[in-house]
């Protein structure tokens, strides 16, 4: 792997280049020095992680403009420029525009290489805090995507922020409409593959006759019909994530060929004899048992180990039912916003109505009940709000209650008993009555006191 220096140098005379290098290698420090701009801009992107320093007077392009090309990549990008006697104004107009430095010639070394080091030191904690905000982003859209609260929600959660950083083919279970999906592009979202295309492809929707040419593509004249070359959709997923949707679906044979793209990631299109490598992730899911559809004889057992080098199983809504109220509001708010529609308040014992429904659909059809409150369609009967006990609709209210504050405070229990107003052993009693435990509130295992 090439490592990128500390110092990008630029200057159209070569003996201060040479100069400038060893100055450098003396004081520890990695350079690449240029003759010309543009060159060296070629050299940096935005996580480049040195600093450029740069003579103002070239020919073709200076260093006001190499300054102004470099700024456009990186506006935090410090960048030094070295200056003659009768260029100071133009420095510090250029400071002005954004230059990090300047330094006037001649210089001592000792003066560049210190001023070099604190403009190191600087584009550092940039690149740090700009990781650190990327990580509490990703972390917020991972809670958004997949919301909840309970203990098995928080494990999903941690399971997919570790595994999504390595290479490792994953095979998702879960039933119809829990987010398989959703869960394959968070884990490609967090990878270092998230700038690579996403490919999905739905296995059970393949044509048995159009199969191999949709998965490896074919070359004019492979068969009857093929006209034009056609790219496949594994290699059209290069460098990027593959997901095969409903694995269990894909005939045998095929099966005997995805096999061997696994253990060759390599694949030669139809009617021609050109290998062509893949650099890809694969990610599979299934509603069914793979375990089961083996013993069946419905799922090759070779491909069936090659796919579980890692499992991730989402969890129903009847295995979270806490989840499902918070869920409820969340889904109800986006389809407000889709629809346009003013967000209505939701009755507490129809959420608690729809805790207690089984939802075979899981997440999609609790989606659909959202979209159909918010649009009207199905109205609240408040009469069922009337059949519950007083006693019955004040436990509801008050377990609703607590849940909130508990969420709100990270499952903290002073926080929580003291935003409620009651006594740490009330709030102890109410959990317990209610069958609340923090650890289901708390997104880590931190301890909360």
């Amino acid at each position: 792997m090439t490592v990128s220096p500390d110092v990008i140098f630029v200057d159209d005379e070569e003996h201060l280049r040479i100069s400038a290098a060893q100055t450098f290698e003396l004081a520890g420090l990695s350079a690449q020095c240029f003759g010309n701009a543009a060159d060296a801009l070629e050299q940096v992107s935005r996580s480049y992680a040195g600093v450029v320093v740069s003579d103002i007077r070239m020919p073709n392009m200076d260093g006001s403009e190499l300054l102004h090309r470099l700024l456009e990549i990186d506006f935090e990008l410090p960048v030094l420029l070295v200056t003659g006697h009768g260029d100071v104004k133009l420095a510090v107009s250029s400071m002005q525009q954004g230059a990090y430095d300047f330094i006037e010639k001649p210089f001592a070394p000792d003066y560049l290489v210190a001023s070099v080091r604190r403009a190191l030191e600087k584009r550092r904690l940039t690149l740090e805090n700009r990781h650190l905000r990327t990580k509490v982003t990703q972390r917020d859209k991972l809670e958004t995507r997949l919301t909840g609260r309970t203990p098995v929600m928080i494990a999903l959660r941690k399971a997919i922020r570790s595994i999504a950083s390595t290479d490792l083919d994953v095979q998702i279970t879960g039933e119809t409409g829990v987010g398989k999906e959703v869960v394959a592009r968070a884990l490609h979202d967090l990878s270092p593959r998230a700038d690579g295309p996403f490919v999905a492809i739905n296995c059970g929707a393949l044509s048995l006759d159009q199969v191999e040419s949709e998965l490896f593509g074919h070359h004019a004249g492979a068969f009857a019909g093929a006209i034009r070359t056609r790219i496949g959709k594994l290699e059209h997923g290069r460098r990027g994530t593959i997901f095969l949707d409903e694995i269990e679906s894909m005939p045998l044979d095929l099966q005997v060929k995805l096999l061997r793209v696994l253990e060759e990631r390599s694949i030669t299109p139809l009617g021609s004899n050109e290998v062509v490598e893949l650099d890809v992730r694969f990610l599979s899911a299934s509603k069914e048992n793979l375990q089961m559809a083996v013993e069946k004889g419905t799922f090759r057992q070779d491909l069936y180990f090659r796919l579980t080098t890692s499992m991730l199983n989402i969890p129903s809504l009847r295995e979270r039912r806490d989840d499902i109220p918070r869920l409820f509001i969340q889904l109800a708010n986006e389809a407000a916003r889709r629809y346009r529609r003013e967000f209505a308040d939701i009755p507490s014992h129809y959420l608690l109505e729809l805790s207690n429904r089984d939802w075979p659909g899981n997440v999609r059809e609790l989606r659909n009940e959202a979209d159909r409150f918010v649009l009207g369609v199905d109205k609240v009967d408040e009469d069922t709000a009337e059949q519950a006990t007083l006693a019955q609709r004040m436990a509801a209210h008050e377990r609703a209650i607590v849940s909130s504050e508990l969420s709100a405070h990270n499952g903290v229990l002073k926080e929580t008993y003291e935003a409620l107003g009651i006594s740490r052993k009330s709030l102890y009693e109410k959990m317990q009555k209610h069958g609340l435990n923090r650890r289901g509130f708390m997104e880590d295992d931190s301890s909360a006191s």
